[in-house]
């Protein structure tokens, strides 16, 4: 039930936002399913990649996907999300968890941000100017990072990629988003083999069962939230989304951060009872000695 209700929730966050469904994954996984960090990571990786791959099919029927950003933006995405991966599978969880708060109180400050010109599709009509001028270095330079960012903490992006495809990639905003859902895709799928090969080294996997069931249910949900989305003020939706994501990412900080704090104030406290025992023992030989004289 708590599966079938998280993966309703994610897809009805999609379907209304267009993104940030992919920011609540984790912390269902972890916190209502019970999954281990890196696993709920994985299991993440592998939803939204998936479903990502559905909500491009309308968008490239429609021809909204401007293909040179997806090469320029995606494959500098992809070595970023392999780095980030891989960085992700060194890291301890929680301190991957307070970046993963810190990156959902950026996504909220995304959201909340009031559109300019270029991201309120005011330039819809001009897409040849858009594919014909866009500044390859800055889209590669700004997928590899995205890509980082992502790949460690294990959320799509799509908050991250829209905005930087329309303000590096000079994209109209339908081109941004139908291109960053097939960002993502490629992203998920380097994302979530690298940390499958994490998981097998150290004899865990994935549960097939919740990947699907998150899929088929937040498939269903996206229908339904997109159906609501026309008749609700984006505007609010967004900023009560944002501020969710606000007390959500607050919460992980807050229960991961403790978690940090007690554990480097444990090791000095361990290597004090070290310490303390080795003097006794050195105190317990001389005193051995003395009464051997």
């Amino acid at each position: 039930m708590v599966v079938i209700l998280g993966g309703l929730v994610i897809g009805l966050t999609l379907g209304l936002l267009g993104s940030g469904g992919s920011a609540i994954t984790v912390p269902v996984l972890i916190y209502l399913v019970g999954h281990h960090a890196k696993q709920s990571i994985a299991e993440s990786m592998a939803i939204v990649g998936l479903i990502s791959v559905m909500a491009a099919i309308p968008y490239a029927k429609a021809k909204h996907i401007d293909w040179r950003s997806v090469w320029y933006f995606g494959i500098p995405g992809m070595l970023g999300t392999f780095i980030g991966a891989w960085l992700g599978g060194l890291a301890n969880e929680a301190l991957q968890l307070v970046v993963f708060g810190l990156v959902l109180i950026a996504a909220a400050y995304v959201m909340l941000r009031k559109p300019n010109e270029a991201q309120s599709g005011t330039r819809e009509n001009d897409e040849s100017a858009a594919r014909h001028h866009s500044p390859t270095l800055k889209i590669a330079t700004e997928g590899t990072v995205v890509g980082i960012v992502t790949g460690f903490v294990g959320v799509g992006g799509g908050f991250l990629i829209v905005p930087a495809l329309v303000v590096f990639g000079r994209l109209p905003m339908r081109l941004a988003i139908g291109t960053s859902l097939v960002i993502i895709s490629f992203k998920a799928a380097v994302g979530f083999a690298k940390y499958q090969q994490y998981l097998t080294s150290h004899e865990m996997s994935v549960d097939i069962t919740t990947i699907l069931t998150f899929v088929l249910i937040g498939a269903i949900g996206s229908l339904i939230g997109k159906s609501l989305n026309a008749r609700m003020n984006q505007r609010m939706l967004r900023s009560v989304f944002a501020a969710f994501l606000i007390l959500l990412g607050g919460f992980v900080i807050y229960h991961e951060g403790s978690k940090l704090t007690s554990t480097s104030v444990a090791t000095p406290t361990a290597q004090t009872e070290t310490t303390d025992t080795y003097e006794y023992a050195v105190d317990v030989s001389f005193a051995s000695q003395r009464s051997r004289r």
